[in-house]
């Protein structure tokens, strides 16, 4: 159970990874508008959620006695990741303008 678990918690992370990579995109095409911005982190979502949705499958498919271990620290995982990344953001924003 603790293997399902590790990798349900690196499996959250790597879900993460395209909403990260497309906040960065939507800093570089501020020429784009607010609809150009959007688009990007609405594509990236989508390609999140499919990462996450494909790792939980593949685990139900080869482990279904695990697949709740996992997904539970797949969510978790993600939920930190998320959090942390906000938190950190707004604190580096905080000590740029001061």
């Amino acid at each position: 159970m603790a293997v399902a678990i590790v990798l349900g918690a690196l499996s959250g992370v790597i879900g993460f990874l395209p909403l990260y990579f497309g906040l960065r995109l939507t800093k570089r095409t501020a020429a784009s508008g607010v609809a150009g911005s959007m688009t990007i982190l609405i594509i990236m979502l989508i390609v999140s959620f499919a990462v996450l949705f494909a790792l939980a499958i593949l685990c139900v498919v080869f482990y279904r006695s695990l697949a709740l271990a996992f997904v539970l620290a797949e969510v978790i995982a993600l939920s930190v990741v998320a959090i942390v990344f906000g938190v950190r953001s707004v604190l580096t924003r905080k000590g740029e303008k001061g």
